[in-house]
């Protein structure tokens, strides 16, 4: 659905009354969407900076906050909008389908994402990063309906992160046997997760016999999300902005330190998105939220805020404009060998031979170019909802 917003009030959270935007938020949905599009389009991955890489397995980088932080906002968002049309006097069978509507399409455009341009439909990938959105989304939202109780919530967090360690630390993986005893804990192939993706869709995933968005880790995905919703929770109390503040900060720092604690015994993995990796992200998340929710609603920041606002605003129809840019670059040949990427990115070599830094130029031509459709809808106050 495309919306021009001109003239529209549209509610998100305030310091009391909860009809004030944040603004904060769309700002660091726009840091986190152009950051995302930054590091998924890299000139050369392999000899890229290595904050701008995924970790290859346990670890942790800047770029492997990307997708949880998204993730994150999604969760804070679906509570004002759910609340909103609770407020307009909605049916809840009629917020439930619009929930189901929502979860479809993204699911569907995940799928386009993923298959274009030549969409061959015997190996198209059905995992994905809009896919794993529309999952946790729809039950998310489910449960929102259900309970709006913050200890129902919290009790489902703690539920799906302790479960998820339980399944893959104490069930054993057939044919491999106990983690931790017969194969080393968070085998690549030898985990749980990958064991349920191969059996199925063989043939399907991203990594050959494994995928970052695999099933069953949907269920810590779904933590994840739910701490967004707990902070939206937060955010709309009436406590003051200070107040509100020192929250983020706090929940930041206790979740960085949780997180961290876990991971001697349930490592920070991104491609597993382990319980730790939930629990670390978020205490990042939380920190990044403080300093954005510091600097626009306290302090009161209104410069530089653009191009944030930009890709914020119209988070999603971005994110899928650059995966089906990059995509038809790949598609393009110059020549029989050399994609319309290489070329491009062999250019920038050829001006900076540093393979980093021309690898980080070509990125952020990409992120510049990406800005400009976006541009101009926010200019005409055009912003696509789904």
């Amino acid at each position: 659905m495309v919306r021009n917003l001109k003239g529209v009030n549209v509610e998100q959270p305030d310091a009391g009354s909860g009809t004030k935007r944040l603004v904060s938020l769309d700002v660091l949905r726009g840091i986190t969407i152009a950051f995302m599009i930054l590091v998924n389009n890299n000139g050369d991955g392999e000899r890229a900076f290595w904050a701008l890489k995924h970790t290859q397995w346990n670890g942790f980088t800047p770029t492997d906050l990307v997708f949880p932080t998204f993730l994150f906002l999604v969760g804070v968002t679906l509570v004002y909008s759910t609340e909103s049309r609770i407020r307009k006097g909605d049916s809840t069978r009629s917020i439930v389908f619009h929930i189901l509507r929502r979860s479809v399409i993204l699911f569907l455009l995940g799928l386009v994402v993923n298959g274009f341009p030549e969409f061959h439909l015997a190996t198209l990938r059905i995992y994905g990063v809009l896919q794993r959105i529309a999952i946790c989304y729809f039950l998310g939202s489910l449960l929102y309906l259900v309970s709006r109780r913050v200890s129902v919530q919290i009790a489902v967090l703690c539920t799906a992160l302790l479960g998820y360690w339980i399944l893959m630390r104490w069930v054993p993986v057939p044919g491999f046997g106990m983690p931790g005893r017969d194969i080393p804990f968070l085998d690549k192939d030898a985990n749980l997760v990958a064991w349920i993706d191969r059996h199925l869709l063989p043939g399907r995933l991203y990594e050959g016999t494994r995928d970052p968005e695999g099933l069953l880790s949907n269920l810590p995905a779904l933590g994840t999300l739910i701490l967004g919703m707990l902070t939206a929770e937060w955010l709309r109390t009436g406590r003051t902005l200070q107040r509100k503040l020192q929250g983020l900060v706090a929940a930041g720092v206790v979740a960085l330190a949780a997180g961290g604690i876990w991971n001697f015994w349930f490592p920070v993995n991104k491609k597993l998105w382990t319980s730790s990796y939930v629990l670390y992200a978020g205490g990042w998340t939380l920190l990044a939220l403080a300093l954005c929710f510091w600097l626009v609603e306290i302090r009161g920041q209104k410069r530089g805020l653009w191009p944030w606002l930009v890709f914020g605003m119209n988070a999603i129809a971005v994110y899928i404009f650059a995966e089906l840019f990059e995509s038809t670059l790949y598609a393009i040949h110059v020549t029989n060998r050399l994609s319309l990427q290489r070329w491009l990115y062999l250019h920038v070599l050829a001006v900076v031979p540093s393979p980093p830094f021309a690898s980080l130029i070509y990125s952020l031509c990409f992120v510049a170019f990406c800005l400009i459709p976006v541009a101009i809808l926010y200019r005409r106050k055009i912003f696509i909802k789904i």
